[in-house]
């Protein structure tokens, strides 16, 4: 079966030419150039795989739409489009969860080998479903990170880096290899990026004082689960 894309962009003539690229790609298209219009079929007709978002959208930007849209789907990966080129909007789209990021104009080459990198880490998967982590429990297929105080509701990403961390218990990781392995790509971004999802961690799991997760400047990370 062919891979459905969600395409949200406002631009006629942009929405088009990448519509097209991509059913020549062999992709099942489906374009909406009003954002608003995504909101309605999230819980009914939203069978989709991925996710590319225009973030300069009036009504509803892009950064406010995949918020809406991870708060129904969490686990549904998602690619921004902008004509920006701004370290701050990468970060804050990294942050919301997002699993790539690409500049307008882009090259439909690397659009179509990004969208399949985001396909192939998305299944990513190393350890059953259930899994126990000191205190905590995660279900990876519902994203639920569980503690007596509460749960939490991981993305994609935290929920990959943390199944890879637990993999390599009782190890030094280097950062190269977590990057090369997740984000298949080793820049500024990406590097700053996995900082952010190794903060975020911690804090998820701040309240079993056996977790560490340990950083080794420059070299990697040492993971230490009880």
């Amino acid at each position: 079966m062919k891979t459905k894309i969600l395409l949200v962009e406002d631009d006629a003539d942009f929405g088009m030419i990448l519509k097209q690229y991509l059913e020549l790609e062999d992709f099942d298209v489906t374009w909406f150039q009003n954002p608003e219009d995504v909101v309605p079929i999230l819980t009914s007709d939203f069978n989709f795989q991925i996710g590319i978002l225009d973030i300069m959208m009036p009504n509803i930007d892009g950064f406010s739409l995949s918020k809406i849209i991870l708060k129904e789907k969490p686990q549904f990966p998602i690619l921004f489009l902008t004509a920006k080129n701004q370290k701050i909007d990468r970060l804050t789209g990294l942050k919301i969860g997002a699993d790539d990021y690409i500049a307008k104009p882009c090259d439909p080459e690397e659009l179509v080998l990004r969208i399949k990198n985001i396909l192939k880490r998305t299944s990513y998967s190393t350890l059953q479903v259930q899994v126990k982590i000191g205190a905590y429990s995660l279900d990876s297929e519902k994203l639920l990170l569980s503690h007596p105080k509460g749960d939490i509701r991981l993305t994609i990403r935290e929920k990959d880096l943390l199944l890879y961390l637990l993999k390599h218990n009782h190890q030094m990781i280097k950062r190269d290899d977590i990057l090369d392995t997740l984000w298949e790509t080793n820049d500024y971004f990406t590097g700053r990026s996995l900082d952010v999802f190794i903060s975020r961690l911690r804090k998820y799991l701040i309240e079993d004082p056996k977790i560490k997760i340990q950083s080794l400047r420059g070299i990697g990370f040492e993971i230490d689960f009880p």
